[in-house]
């Protein structure tokens, strides 16, 4: 193998394969982004669903193709990420739910798979929540039912970005382009990777960002979340110091015939260990859509 293709820091950015991204009105809503592998006829749809401060093409780069093979695929830019809506309404994940089925009906889908990463976690288990109909089954990476503990030092980190939310509304717009660049971009490193990516962050909205954070921060399923009822996959990161492994595996049980596809990796295991990453993510989409489509077939 060459180094590119073992070391993605090494790689050509973006991506060539990479799905060109492209815009979506959505009525009532705003202007949203998506990119899309048409993949194989009547395939299983996927909507992948990216984490907080990423994009669809920072969070799902590496597997756009392997999964493309298998599935039809769609992945949107939530509101103040990349090329997401834009509103001067607070940031809410009950609105990227909405949008997600808003963005499903735009283009024809009925019923679908939501593959959520981290924030795109609460987002897919919302969707469920508030859209049951839609949902065929969930794959649920590196997210928890919830993200608030007790411990001092979280409290402080809430606090810090309630802060920074009430400074950016109140921050002239090149000020707040500084503070954006200093506190959002800059922690990508000087690879051909992290170049990259510093350019794709630069595209996010600092106020929606930090009010991404808050809504975060203050999401809890655990009292419903034990009613899902479509085949579910967790993805969970055994690595990971941003959402502990143990809150994954809490979401796994939680959730009647939920399956653990193990990674070993890091909360930035999508981006920087694809070929860790991938495969995995396949093998949960494919299980779920198996049971989907199972259950389907036991039903007609």
């Amino acid at each position: 193998m060459t180094t590119a293709e073992t070391d993605p820091s090494a790689a050509v950015f973006p991506p060539p394969d990479l799905p060109p991204l492209r815009r979506v009105h959505l009525p009532g809503r705003g202007t949203t982004a998506l990119r899309e592998v048409t993949g194989p006829d009547s395939a299983p749809v996927l909507v992948l669903l990216h984490g907080w401060t990423a994009n669809s093409a920072l969070n799902w780069f590496s597997a756009y193709t392997a999964l493309g093979r298998r599935f039809r695929v769609v992945a949107i830019d939530h509101r103040g990420h990349g090329k997401g809506i834009r509103s001067r309404r607070r940031f809410r994940l009950e609105d990227c739910a909405d949008d997600v089925v808003a963005l499903a009906d735009e283009l024809g889908i009925d019923r679908f798979v939501p593959v959520g990463y981290s924030m795109g976690g609460p987002i897919s288990q919302l969707i469920w929540h508030r859209h049951r109909p839609r949902v065929q089954g969930l794959v649920l990476c590196a997210t928890s039912r919830n993200f608030t503990t007790r411990l001092p030092g979280e409290r402080a980190l809430r606090g810090v970005v309630t802060g920074l939310g009430f400074a950016a509304r109140a921050t002239p717009v090149p000020l707040r382009r500084q503070l954006h660049e200093r506190v959002l971009v800059a922690r990508y490193d000087e690879t051909p990777l992290g170049r990259w990516a510093r350019g794709e962050a630069r595209g996010n909205d600092l106020r929606m960002l930090i009010e991404a954070g808050q809504a975060i921060g203050t999401f809890s399923s655990k009292t419903w979340i034990g009613g899902v009822d479509v085949p579910t996959a967790v993805v969970l990161t055994e690595a990971d110091n941003v959402v502990a492994p143990h809150r994954q595996r809490r979401l796994a049980a939680a959730i009647p015939g939920a399956t653990i596809h193990p990674v070993d990796g890091a909360h930035d295991v999508c981006a920087v260990d694809p070929e860790a990453f991938v495969p995995t993510l396949l093998a949960a989409c494919t299980d779920v859509a198996a049971r989907a489509l199972a259950r389907e077939q036991a039903a007609s």
